[in-house]
C-alpha cells in the first residue's frame, strides 16, 4: 500500500487529499471547492470525509479512517480507486476542533 507525505496537522491532511484527488483526475489544485465532515461512530470521532466538487457537478471523495490510519479515495461513480497509509499521526481531537 502506498504511503502519504508526512501528515502532522489537519491542514497537511487536507492538502494531501486535495492534491492526490487532483492528480488522479487531472484537475488543477485549488481550482475547485472541497468540503469536509467529521465522521462519528458510537458518539466518538472516527475519521474525516472529504469531497472535492469538480467540474460539471462531479464529486470526488476521500475518507480518512483512523482505525487503520488510511485514506480511501473514490471516483465519481463511487468506485474505490486508491488507498494509502498516512505517515505521521494526527489527533482526531485536532480535526474535531
Amino acid at each position: 500500500m502506498p504511503e502519504s507525505d508526512r501528515v502532522c496537522s489537519l491542514q497537511d491532511l487536507r492538502n494531501y487529499v486535495e492534491i492526490t484527488i487532483c492528480q488522479q483526475h487531472q484537475l488543477e489544485p485549488r481550482a475547485f471547492k472541497m468540503t469536509e465532515r467529521l465522521l462519528v461512530r458510537q458518539g466518538l470521532p472516527c475519521g474525516m470525509y472529504f469531497c472535492l466538487h469538480g467540474p460539471r457537478s462531479v464529486k470526488f471523495v476521500a475518507i480518512w479512517e483512523t482505525d487503520q490510519n488510511t485514506i480511501l479515495f473514490y471516483g465519481s461513480r463511487g468506485e474505490r480507486i486508491g488507498r494509502c497509509r498516512v505517515l505521521g499521526s494526527l489527533p482526531l481531537r485536532q480535526a474535531a476542533a
